[in-house]
């Protein structure tokens, strides 16, 4: 094992949303440097298949737990499940997330908009609370926050108004837990993707009224500068494993937009 697959051996990372997409491949990433993942999602066949292959690539690397992010109860337990497997946690990557409904504000049902923020909001809370305790007893730690170019540098996608809150208010809590727990040792930051190939779009549901309120906005050259298409999960888990690592131990509070320009346009 040479320096770099090596240089999380020992270390315990806790995912969310941890069955697909950038959660999976960030499971991936991380356990081929080393360290041991706890696969937080709803146990399905896309969980399990991810638990699976991480295995064949290392043997007793993975657990998968079912997870629903909105539950204490189950946040908690698994956490505490994940410290009795692997012997404490280093490292929490708050990345489940929906789009949920897509809806002109007038429209959206108060239940439509509660959702999306208990999943994005509260569930990204509870997850850190949770893990909180065994980083402190570590000595120093590393979250990393799945925010998103919505809501924190673009705001053309009509009818995202719930889901563009729960990624500013993301960017916020992970700003002022960046100074709360720097005297742990413990860093924390949030990322922003754009267009990801990933499978988030099965978690939205657009109401048929939006076009009511759409601007039209269009790029006669395309909207990813720096690429033909979205980026790829793997190319999100690369700057998650360096977040995670001793390389960026100087970073904390960071918001780091990774989405070929994307939301420069």
């Amino acid at each position: 094992m040479n320096e770099v697959q090596g240089s999380m051996h020992g270390r315990t990372a806790i995912i969310t949303g941890a069955g697909s997409g950038i959660g999976k491949a960030a499971a991936v990433k991380l356990a081929r440097m080393g360290a041991n993942v706890a696969l937080f999602d709803l146990l399905d066949e896309r969980t399990n298949k991810a638990e699976a292959e991480i295995n064949a690539l290392r043997e007793g690397s993975a657990r998968a737990f079912d997870v629903d992010i909105t539950d204490p109860d189950r946040v908690e337990k698994a956490v505490l499940e994940t410290v009795e497997i692997f012997g404490g946690v280093d490292i929490v990557f708050a990345n489940a997330g929906i789009n949920g409904v897509l809806a002109p504000i007038d429209e959206m049902k108060l239940e439509e908009w509660e959702k999306t923020l208990k999943v994005n909001l509260n569930g990204t809370f509870l997850t850190v609370k949770y893990a909180l305790p065994h980083l402190k007893k570590r000595g120093q730690g590393s979250i990393i926050i799945t925010s998103s170019v919505n809501g924190t540098r673009t705001f053309s996608n009509f009818g995202m108004s719930a889901y563009s809150t729960t990624k500013a208010g993301q960017v916020a809590f992970a700003k002022m837990a960046a100074l709360e727990l720097a005297k742990f040792k413990i860093r924390v930051n949030v990322i922003c993707p754009g267009a990801i190939a990933t499978n988030i779009d099965q978690s939205t549901k657009k109401k048929d009224n939006l076009d009511e309120i759409t601007i039209p906005v269009e790029y006669p050259e395309g909207s990813q500068p720096l690429a033909d298409g979205p980026g790829q999960p793997e190319e999100v888990a690369d700057l998650v494993a360096f977040l995670a690592s001793d390389q960026s131990r100087h970073i904390t509070g960071a918001q780091i937009f990774i989405d070929g320009a994307e939301s420069l346009l």
